[in-house]
């Protein structure tokens, strides 16, 4: 049995397999094939940190595989309040197949996981966001073919998702030019990668977007962080991705952003609604390549 809980979880091999499965499951959705190689399977999904993507992409996903969903909020679940977590592992873990967890601490999810009799999926934490990134690089892929080799930038928090994003260089082969505000740098005890020949920091966002292949970024203020905004607002002015830095980059390079977006913020009107962006694709893509996670993580490898 294999949790997947950060992007390191998995190799290189392990990922050429999800990309290639993913292909195939979006090709059959979009010719109306069905594929219910889940069926009679229940997915418990627990939000401790509401999400319109993530509760949308894992439950049409699984209900598209031909299996169900459990849906946990808050108020049902109050993991590590009502009842310890490890108790809520053992429980759920004996009536459901898989379960997703949405949640704050990475140190709640581990908990869980080591604690439950089926596989369990990390849909965020404060620390990772593996799902989100396994879709991005899967859109890369699909508009560009292969991300090895290939320089993305990050624009904006040293957050989760730049956490994710240094581990998926590591371990693919590609580099991300890091670019953050004083203050708002990426741990580099949380993000655990081996060594910096997988990513360079820029203090000046403009020059990490310099010939990238892909930019990217994140709301300036995350879930959970809400009595920061006011500060962060002044503090990422200038990490605000534009036209100008677009143009800096690659001439083929793409845009993406996880969503939900404040534009006039951390990205241009016309950058996200321009025709270097992905993000539509992006998005539908967290769908079809966590049908491929949950599958794998269920049955394996397929022919």
């Amino acid at each position: 049995m294999k949790h997947y809980l950060q992007f390191k979880d998995f190799s290189a091999e392990e990922y050429g397999y999800l990309f290639a499965r993913a292909a195939l499951i979006k090709h059959k959705f979009k010719t109306y094939e069905k594929h219910h190689t889940l069926l009679d399977r229940t997915l418990a999904m627990i939000f401790e940190k509401a999400s319109t993507r993530t509760r949308v992409s894992f439950e049409a996903g699984m209900y598209q595989m031909g299996g169900s969903v459990v849906h946990l909020t808050t108020g049902d679940s109050q993991l590590g309040r009502s009842e310890p977590i490890e108790d809520s592992a053992k429980v759920i873990s004996r009536m459901t197949d898989i379960v997703m967890i949405r949640t704050f601490e990475q140190t709640k999810i581990e908990r869980f996981a080591a604690h439950s009799r089926v596989p369990v999926i990390n849909g965020l934490t404060n620390e990772f966001h593996p799902c989100q990134v396994l879709a991005d690089i899967f859109t890369y892929i699909e508009h560009r073919g292969s991300i090895a080799g290939k320089t993305v930038a990050w624009v904006g928090d040293g957050n989760n998702m730049a956490n994710t994003w240094l581990q998926a260089a590591d371990l693919l082969g590609f580099t991300v030019h890091v670019s953050t505000p004083g203050g708002y740098e990426v741990d580099q005890s949380i993000a655990g990668v081996r060594g910096q020949h997988s990513y360079r920091v820029f203090a000046n966002p403009l020059q990490a977007c310099e010939g990238a292949d892909l930019v990217t970024t994140d709301v300036w203020t995350s879930m959970g962080y809400e009595a920061e905004n006011a500060t962060r607002m002044q503090a990422f002015a200038s990490w605000r991705v534009t036209n100008v830095m677009m143009a800096a980059a690659a001439t083929d390079a793409l845009f993406m952003h996880c969503l939900p977006a404040h534009r006039g913020e951390e990205v241009d009107a016309d950058v996200i609604d321009g025709p270097q962006s992905v993000v539509w694709d992006e998005a539908e893509n967290r769908m079809h390549v966590q049908k491929a996670l949950m599958e794998y993580l269920l049955l394996g490898k397929l022919e």
